[in-house]
């Protein structure tokens, strides 16, 4: 399923339009979610993640998540601000591109084995356009891991985002990945929320040629 669903007017008009370059000009040198989810985040990943895969961390920063005891033979990051990217110690290479201006990313067609979005799938104006884009880079099996919690920079995150509870953000997030072209959608729970963040991962694999 590729066509674009009918989504209602101004589902991704954020607070604060102005530009997003703006917005992130500051490094931010914390984590957005707390460490009982990192740890969840990180164990999953080293289940999911091949030993020597090429990583694609779309919408990173300065920490990835990324079990340390894992090689990857490469892991390309990227992010909106370059000194937050360049203290990233797993990152090979990096790019800085908003998304929301220019959905192209930089890279081959089928170069990289897993794409990961953490905590950051709610600021995307045209996440089918990027999602999209995600799967012409991932070779065929490639997995996408898409996580989130319930924490946002409100006035960034677009408005049918604000406007769902946590269990239809998972909901959204699989219609998204099923526009895109995705398969064998999954969705995890890593974190219930009980005695602290909450956080869920979607994955999902491109299986087309």
């Amino acid at each position: 399923m590729t066509d674009e669903p009918a989504f209602p007017a101004n589902a991704f008009a954020k607070q604060d339009g102005s530009d997003d370059a703006d917005f992130y000009a500051e490094p931010r040198f914390v984590t957005h979610i707390d460490d009982g989810a990192i740890a969840a985040l990180t164990s999953f990943y080293r289940r999911a993640l091949t030993e020597g895969a090429v990583i694609l961390d779309l919408m990173s920063s300065w920490i990835s998540h990324l079990p340390e005891d894992v090689p990857f033979a490469d892991v390309i990051g990227h992010g909106m601000n370059a000194d937050e990217l360049r203290n990233n110690p797993r990152f090979q290479r990096w790019f800085v591109q908003d998304l929301n201006r220019d959905v192209h990313l930089p890279l081959a067609a089928q170069s990289v084995d897993a794409v990961l979005i953490a905590v950051s799938i709610q600021y995307l104006e045209k996440p089918i356009a990027v999602l999209k884009e995600c799967a012409r880079v991932l070779r065929p099996g490639g997995r996408i891991i898409i996580s989130f919690s319930n924490r946002c920079f409100p006035t960034k995150a677009v408005a049918i985002w604000l406007a769902l509870g946590h269990e239809d953000h998972a909901r959204l997030i699989e219609l998204y990945l099923e526009h895109a072209g995705f398969d064998g959608i999954a969705t995890h729970i890593l974190c219930d929320g009980v005695a602290g963040d909450p956080l869920i991962a979607l994955s999902a694999r491109i299986t087309q040629s």
